[in-house]
């Protein structure tokens, strides 16, 4: 019988043959975004995002991204906090209620139907005591159900997976604050952020519990975005690696795979990439979009599995598909068969018939490489 992409996904990883080239890029985006404005290609049109996978030849990673699958990460706080919204047009104001006093945050409805942050909860060094007593009641679980459900969405097309909460660093530097308010709390009040952060991680204690007992899990995303923008190697060393140590380790333990994301300007972060705990290294982008040059990325990473690798600009009309093929080639000669050739990150919304047939042409290549 021939083999399912999902059972390539799984062999890719734990460095088993696969019959050819394993292609999974990620697409869902793009899909949605091009049927709200009625601008998807007329092949597709009336196909739904499985069926449009499918009509390509690609394999799905993420069960709740874009799907309309719910997520399995599940949030919420407990009774003690009294959560409160209000709407004025296109802007959605949150109030958290606590005892050293209330935290904010808003929301603008984009002209792409989404919800996009425009402030966050703390602003200040005053606003720390709030926000520890805030996240200390926060629960964050593992929902079964939603991952299934998200399973059984995807089917045989890829081994379904998700990403776990952010690490603390992170968590505070792209959800609990903006990022300028992050750098100066941690310069100005460096014990009460390290405090948040601990906060923070004991707070993820129960959902790594359950997905290691759940026997369901096999692929863990630690979405993470890296991007130097957000982080010294200073930084990156005190209080991003250990906790990866720690969090990724005691998956890996288990027998869940893992693999990190790490997207725009990362070059700072080369000499740390083989040794990172984690199996895969996701999204890393290589020029004329990032910074490193491909043959960077393969000296670096030692044997992890190369997750995407193919510039999202490729897809756009004013680069070359001589410029796509030559990358895409050279990507299967140096990292088959750890690779999982995708798009560093997605295929851009603004790809339309051109990327898609780039897309289907990538992936008819990717079937060709037989080992």
């Amino acid at each position: 019988m021939a083999m399912t992409l999902k059972e390539m996904n799984l062999r890719v990883f734990s460095g088993e043959p696969v019959p050819h080239v394993f292609f999974q890029p990620r697409f869902e985006p793009w899909v949605a975004w091009n049927k709200l404005f009625n601008s998807l290609p007329e092949e597709v049109k009336h196909l739904d995002l499985r069926q449009i996978y499918d009509l390509v030849g690609a394999s799905m990673r993420t069960v709740h991204y874009y799907t309309g699958q719910p997520g399995p990460i599940v949030s919420s706080f407990t009774d003690e906090v009294a959560v409160s919204h209000k709407k004025d047009g296109g802007i959605m104001e949150t109030r958290y209620d606590t005892p050293h006093g209330p935290l904010f945050s808003k929301q603008k409805f984009t002209e792409d139907q989404t919800w996009r942050t425009i402030e966050f909860p703390a602003k200040k060094k005053e606003d720390l005591p709030a926000l520890k007593w805030l996240i200390e009641r926060e629960v964050i679980s593992f929902s079964a159900d939603n991952f299934r459900q998200g399973a059984e969405f995807i089917g045989e097309r890829g081994e379904p997976s998700f990403w776990v909460p952010k690490s603390p660093y992170f968590a505070l530097a792209q959800q609990w604050m903006k990022y300028e308010d992050f750098i100066f709390a941690m310069m100005d009040a460096a014990p009460e952020m390290l405090d948040i952060m601990k906060v923070i991680d004991e707070g993820y204690d129960r959902v790594y519990e359950e997905l290691i007992s759940s026997g369901m899990v096999r692929i863990i995303n630690f979405g993470e975005n890296i991007a130097m923008a957000y982080l010294s190697p200073q930084y990156f060393e005190e209080h991003c690696l250990p906790w990866y140590e720690k969090r990724s380790n005691q998956l890996r333990r288990a027998g869940i795979y893992t693999h990190i994301h790490i997207d725009g300007y990362f070059r700072p972060l080369l000499p740390y990439l083989k040794t990172m705990p984690f199996d895969g290294l996701e999204a890393l982008t290589p020029e004329p979009q990032g910074d490193v040059s491909i043959d960077e990325i393969k000296e670096h990473i030692g044997d992890k599995v190369l997750l995407d690798g193919i510039p999202a600009v490729y897809f756009l009309e004013h680069h070359s598909e001589e410029l796509l093929q030559e990358c895409v080639e050279k990507l299967v000669k140096l990292f088959h068969p750890r690779l999982i050739l995708g798009i560093s990150d997605e295929l851009p919304e603004a790809a339309t018939e051109v990327g898609f047939e780039r897309l289907k042409r990538v992936s008819e290549y990717a079937r060709s490489c037989k080992d």
